[in-house]
């Protein structure tokens, strides 16, 4: 009954008339490609702007309605393509304050119409989650505005237009907040770029590493990685991890940590006695709550190579002949997960030359509405497809077939290394 049942959705699904329903809405709804050109718009659109069809599928946005030229303060145009460009650049919905923004009255040119709006921009995602069209909603509320003025308005109405000018009080409060907010994310990717290490351990000279910062301005700057040379024959120590948190803060706690675990590396007997030293000093560094990391320690002489993870995703090791094998032996809680610190455990496997070996954050692989494993399978993919490039190349490939068109929306490190 329940695959009858879902037969009969799915066809009733499939009759739906989508082209008739996108017409019948009751409000003004229009699709804009993310060009900003007019792809569709639908009857209630046209009847309110007062346009054929012809004037406005296929045209540029704010050629059809550009600002009023005789009004020198008029914004609204510079409003709402900030607000497209966050849609695009975040694929989340964006809903703006009401809008002043008057209109070029329909046949007669060079004659302007006081008009007011309440817009909200949409995202339409593709299969690869990348901004395929925009929907851009708007509600005139022209009349609510006069009303504010009007000698026989009640009070109700005069209180609901005195939200105009408290909602475009808090646009430029909000406006404020995002150039703080931007040179927020400026001054902690430089600090980040100061922090990470340079190359000059063993393995610079076959070592890709990567950083790309999240799309926005919110989730920046809590992934990290280190190279370290260890002490004992020809041995070196790799590591990625990840904070929770955003900007400045996040990425005073990523260089804490990753400075502890370098330090903690030249010492320990191996990767997991390195991690419980860097989990116990978590525990008394603020905002470093749930914070994961994996270390791997690789010994060239002998072909080994021995990794600990605290709640980290696995690293991956592609040997020559292809096979990708998951280091996923030895995952432990985040840094700070344990009260009373247990010895965290550890593995170890063999590589032969020409193995690569790939440490990375989870804003790699993880996608919303999708189980991890298809990620770390995507990863697998792409690592074997490419595992004959060289780790610059590798690790290009890598971040252009797994990251977003328009960027991940946490922000990714990646460490690529030739065995």
């Amino acid at each position: 009954m329940s695959d009858r049942t879902s037969d009969t959705d799915s066809s009733d699904c499939a009759a739906i008339d989508y082209a008739a329903v996108f017409q019948a809405l009751p409000g003004m709804v229009a699709l804009l490609t993310p060009d900003l050109v007019y792809a569709d718009v639908n009857a209630e659109f046209l009847h309110m702007a007062g346009r054929r069809r012809e004037e406005l599928v296929g045209r540029y946005l704010f050629d059809v309605f550009p600002d009023n030229p005789n009004d020198p303060a008029a914004t609204g145009m510079r409003n709402l393509a900030a607000s497209l460009r966050r849609v695009l650049e975040t694929g989340e919905r964006d809903s703006m304050a009401l809008q002043r923004y008057d209109v070029e009255a329909p046949g007669r040119p060079g004659e302007w119409e006081e008009r007011y709006w309440s817009p909200c921009n949409a995202p339409i995602l593709g299969a690869a989650g990348n901004v395929e069209l925009l929907v851009h909603r708007v509600e005139e509320v022209t009349e609510l505005i006069r009303a504010r003025g009007g000698p026989s308005a009640d009070r109700n109405r005069v209180l609901e237009a005195e939200l105009y000018t408290r909602a475009r009080e808090l646009q430029e409060v909000n406006e404020r907040l995002r150039q703080a907010q931007a040179l927020d994310r400026e001054v902690a990717l430089t600090l980040q770029e100061a922090m990470l290490p340079t190359s000059r351990q063993t393995l610079h000279h076959r070592a890709a590493v990567r950083y790309r910062p999240a799309v926005g301005t919110l989730n920046v700057c809590g992934d990290w990685y280190d190279l370290v040379d260890l002490v004992g024959g020809h041995r070196v120590g790799v590591s990625v991890g990840d904070v929770v948190g955003h900007g400045l803060p996040a990425a005073g706690v990523m260089g804490q940590l990753r400075s502890a675990l370098s330090a903690a590396s030249r010492v320990a007997g191996g990767p997991a006695e390195a991690l419980d030293v860097l989990g116990r000093y978590a525990h008394v560094v603020d905002g470093a709550e749930s914070a994961t990391a994996v270390t791997t320690f690789i010994d060239l002489d002998h072909g080994t190579l021995t990794y600990s993870s605290a709640g980290h995703p696995p690293p991956m090791l592609v040997h020559p002949d292809g096979r990708v094998e998951c280091l996923d032996k030895a995952t432990d809680p985040p840094l700070d997960a344990r009260p009373d610190p247990m010895p965290r455990v550890q593995a170890a496997t063999t590589f032969t030359s020409g193995a690569t070996l790939a440490l990375y954050t989870d804003g790699l692989v993880e996608r919303r509405r999708e189980d991890i494993d298809t990620g770390l399978a995507r990863l697998a993919d792409s690592l074997a497809r490419h595992r004959e490039d060289d780790p610059e190349a590798l690790a290009d490939a890598v971040l252009l077939e797994l990251l977003p068109p328009g960027g991940a929306t946490d922000d990714t490190a990646l460490v690529i290394v030739r065995l």
